[in-house]
Parts: C-alpha cells; sequence; structure tokens
C-alpha cells in the first residue's frame, strides 16, 4: 500500500485551490490510469483516495464552463481504464457521492448534481461499447455488450436504486472516514430524476431495438423495485413519477385526434354570413 501511495503522488494536488496544480494533477491521473498494470492493482482504498482528490478537485472549480469541462472530463475516466477496472472505479464514485452527499452546500450543489448525470450518462454509453467482434447469431454487430450492462445496472441497483438505506462497501480498511454508512436520499433523488433523460440519449428507449428494450426493462425493474421496497416517502413518489415518464413503454400516449370540429363533416371555414 505505502508504494501504490508513493506512486500517486498527485492525490493532494487533485484537490489544490490553485487550478493550474489540479490541471496539471488531473494529467498525470489521466496517464496514471492509462496504464493498465497500475489501474488493475488500485485497491479499494487506493479508488476511495483518488475520487475524494477528484471530488475536491471539483469542489475548488469555479465558473460554469470549467466546471461543466471537469466534470466531462471526469465521467469520461472509464473509457482510458482496462474494461475489469470499471466497475471497481465506478463503485469508488458513488461511494464517495454517498459519503460527501450531505455536505454539499447550496452555491456547490449544482456542479454535483451535473457530475451525477454525466457519470450516469457515461456508464450508459460505455455499456454499448462492446469489444470488436461481437456480433448477434445474424452476423450483425451487436450495440450492447451484455456484460458492461451487467456491471452498470448492478452498480445503479447497489448504490442509488439499492433497497436498502445503509450502503455495500468493502470493509477491512484502514481508513474507515472514506466509507460511507448510508445512501442519502437525495442522490437516490436526482439519480430517479435523470435516469430516464440518458437512457433515451444512449437509444435505450428504441422500439425497434429488443436489446435495448430488454435493458431498459431491466432499470424499470429495478425502479418499480425501489418504489415498493423504500420506506422514504420522498423516494417512493419520485420512483413512480419515474415510472409514469410518457417516453417509457407502455406510458406514451397515441397521437392527438383531429379536433372533432374538423372531421365531423362541418365547415372549417370562416362564416361569411347569410345569402341574399
Amino acid at each position: 500500500m505505502a508504494s501504490q501511495e508513493r506512486s500517486m503522488p498527485f492525490i493532494k494536488n487533485l484537490a489544490s485551490s490553485d487550478r493550474k496544480i489540479r490541471t496539471s494533477a488531473l494529467a498525470s491521473l489521466h496517464t496514471f490510469l492509462s496504464s493498465r498494470q497500475i489501474s488493475s492493482s488500485l485497491t479499494t482504498l487506493d479508488i476511495l483516495k483518488l475520487w475524494k482528490g477528484l471530488f475536491f478537485a471539483l469542489w475548488m472549480c469555479d465558473r460554469a464552463i470549467p466546471q461543466q469541462t471537469l466534470c466531462a472530463e471526469l465521467a469520461n475516466l472509464i473509457n482510458v481504464l482496462p474494461r475489469h477496472a470499471v466497475a471497481p472505479w465506478l463503485r469508488g464514485f458513488w461511494a464517495t457521492m454517498a459519503r460527501e452527499w450531505t455536505s454539499i452546500d447550496v452555491l456547490r450543489m449544482e456542479k454535483f448534481l451535473l457530475l451525477v448525470r454525466r457519470v450516469v450518462a457515461s456508464g450508459f454509453e460505455w455499456m454499448k461499447k462492446g469489444d470488436e467482434g461481437n456480433k448477434k447469431k445474424s452476423g450483425k454487430e451487436t450495440a450492447w455488450d451484455m456484460q458492461r450492462v451487467d456491471n452498470i445496472l448492478d452498480l445503479l441497483n447497489e448504490w442509488p436504486f439499492s433497497l436498502e438505506d445503509e450502503a455495500r462497501v468493502e470493509q477491512g480498511t484502514e481508513k474507515e472516514e472514506l466509507v460511507p454508512q448510508t445512501i442519502p436520499v437525495g442522490l437516490r433523488l436526482h439519480v430517479l430524476d435523470i435516469w430516464v433523460d440518458e437512457a433515451e440519449k444512449v437509444g435505450l428507449l428504441e422500439a425497434d431495438d429488443v436489446e435495448a428494450s430488454k435493458i431498459l426493462q431491466r432499470l424499470i425493474d429495478q425502479v418499480d423495485a425501489l418504489e415498493q421496497a423504500t420506506t422514504r416517502p420522498a423516494v417512493r413518489i419520485r420512483s413512480k413519477d419515474s415510472l409514469g415518464d410518457e417516453r417509457l413503454p407502455g406510458n406514451r400516449k397515441p397521437a392527438v385526434e383531429e379536433d372533432q370540429t374538423t372531421t365531423d363533416g362541418g365547415d372549417g371555414g370562416d362564416w361569411d354570413g347569410f345569402e341574399d
């Protein structure tokens, strides 16, 4: 562990109040994670430390455009990781958000809401990037990698859509302060607000995509189970609202019928008065 910490000297710089130092630290992190040997050997504690630094990097980031850019950069870090390292990395993200959520003040909350949205979106997009040669029996390329789908949906089920209030994190570390105890209601509500939006953007709502429809149904089932199991009224209400989204199958309204006055045989034009 000590040698691993010595190989990550940029962790403290991620939370620096100096923008140039933070930017340099993020570049170092990108290079660090790009090394398959290093990123594959990261422990749960290593990942929690890294995400703590990233959390405070965003905390210290001012102005809308830099905040938006940083959120996108942090969310896209999964694209430089080897496949098997993505789930542990994202688990560290959710653990960090759960631990820090209630400490975020009103003035900073908006950028962390954006970060969560970007990470959810990046995870959904990552599900589509299957290995080359991953094809359906018909010979056509499949848009979805089911192992990646399982990874992302399992993480959602473990964190924002968890049926339990208590967080489930690998224990036994010497840094217990990095391990969250519960999953904040506010974090759950935000993900319930955005998941349909982000699912739509990656094509999960496409009716003619059989695989996408199956994945979407799994998400719907997770939210439905949360609605049934939660003891939190706000979570129950927001879950129900989420499931009632008009974009979801079964909720879509039929095309609006033409106005009765134009279909009952009556004239649709203006009245010009009586004839002489």
